[in-house]
């Protein structure tokens, strides 16, 4: 018996041993279906972050958007023609945001069989598509809406002295202050350099020198000297004027000192008024005589510049509105070479696009 044995032996040996052409097709199709082991995995993430960060961006420009349109739009304090309209805008956009997920997701797939870069590249092009309709002016006037809508009170006060800005604006004798713009090209350079030592807005301090001496350098009546007009200005902006000009004494007459002295000033009441440029603007008007701005809010209680207003009889109060008029010609004028008047043709909306330095 064990003679015939032994070829059954070799036939079920070799019987194992061969694979079929279904098996070995089968087996290929099982190692293409496998996952990617996790180095190769580990090796696309930053691709996959880069994927997320693009599409993130892209996403945060069109809810900006349809929530500044819906604030447009939906307007005012009423439940049925404002509250729920929006609140229905919010849950459609919500909705969508997961719809378009889903569908990226579905597409993610094919493009991933082309290589790990493809979804970023495809997001890139999402976000370029999204940053060109963010430089339109209809982007810019809805981001303006939603920061009146997320800001509340103190954004509605930004934005109504912001119309009464543009109101100043259009008042103004454009000849006068083209002419204020034209003489001011000569300082310009040692405007810049003391506005970035002091991290202000350059815009800002052209024109507190246009409202100080319509940049006609010279000693007044009310002991202002200057560039700037500089009367008293804080010891802690002199002591920083100083240090930044290597100078133990300063010369009020000379515009370079003059306009480090004016920037250190300003950065001085920034700081103390918390970065508030309007109550700024109002401190470096009155000075720090009998403990400045800052004693007359606590006398009476305010708060901001509304509040303080009307606190201020015999002072200017309307000293940072003559300031932000003249930064705001100075932005229209740098950007069209000249004055256009705000009610002619579409002047107006193009002078509201630029924004007021400062406030923008």
């Amino acid at each position: 018996m064990s003679g015939p044995i032994a070829p059954r032996s070799r036939r079920k040996s070799s019987a194992r041993g061969a694979v079929s052409p279904y098996l070995a097709k089968q087996r290929t199709r099982k190692t293409a279906r496998m996952p990617q082991t996790s180095r190769s995995r580990w090796r696309d993430w930053p691709w996959v972050a880069l994927e997320a960060v693009l599409l993130g961006l892209s996403g945060m420009i069109a809810t900006i958007a349809v929530l500044g349109r819906a604030s447009n739009w939906f307007g005012g304090t009423g439940l049925t023609e404002s509250l729920l309209p929006f609140a229905g805008t919010v849950l459609i956009l919500a909705i969508a945001g997961s719809l378009l997920l889903w569908l990226w997701l579905r597409l993610r797939r094919p493009l991933c069989r082309k290589g790990a870069p493809w979804p970023a590249l495809v997001g890139g092009l999402v976000l370029v598509g999204a940053l060109i309709f963010a430089s339109g002016p209809g982007f810019r006037n809805d981001l303006r809406q939603l920061r009146t809508l997320v800001g509340g009170v103190e954004q509605a006060g930004r934005d109504a002295i912001g119309h009464q800005v543009y109101a100043a604006y259009r008042r103004t004798d454009l000849a006068q202050m083209q002419t204020i713009l034209s003489r001011s090209r000569e300082y310009w350079p040692v405007i810049r350099e003391a506005a970035r030592r002091n991290d202000v807005s350059e815009e800002v301090l052209i024109g507190i020198g246009a409202a100080e001496s319509s940049f006609l350098p010279r000693d007044s009546r009310d002991g202002g000297q200057g560039l700037f007009q500089i009367t008293s200005p804080p010891e802690a902006a002199l002591r920083r004027a100083r240090q930044q000009l290597g100078m133990g004494r300063l010369d009020f007459r000379d515009p370079r000192q003059n306009a480090y002295l004016a920037a250190a000033t300003l950065r001085h009441y920034l700081d103390e008024m918390h970065d508030d440029l309007f109550l700024a603007l109002l401190a470096y008007n009155i000075g720090p005589r009998n403990g400045g701005l800052r004693t007359i809010m606590q006398r009476y209680g305010a708060r901001d510049f509304f509040t303080i207003q009307p606190y201020l009889q015999h002072l200017p109060r309307d000293y940072p509105i003559r300031v932000l008029t003249a930064a705001l010609a100075f932005r229209v004028f740098d950007q069209a070479a000249a004055l256009p008047r705000f009610e002619d043709g579409d002047n107006a909306r193009m002078i509201q696009s630029l924004g007021i330095p400062g406030l923008d």
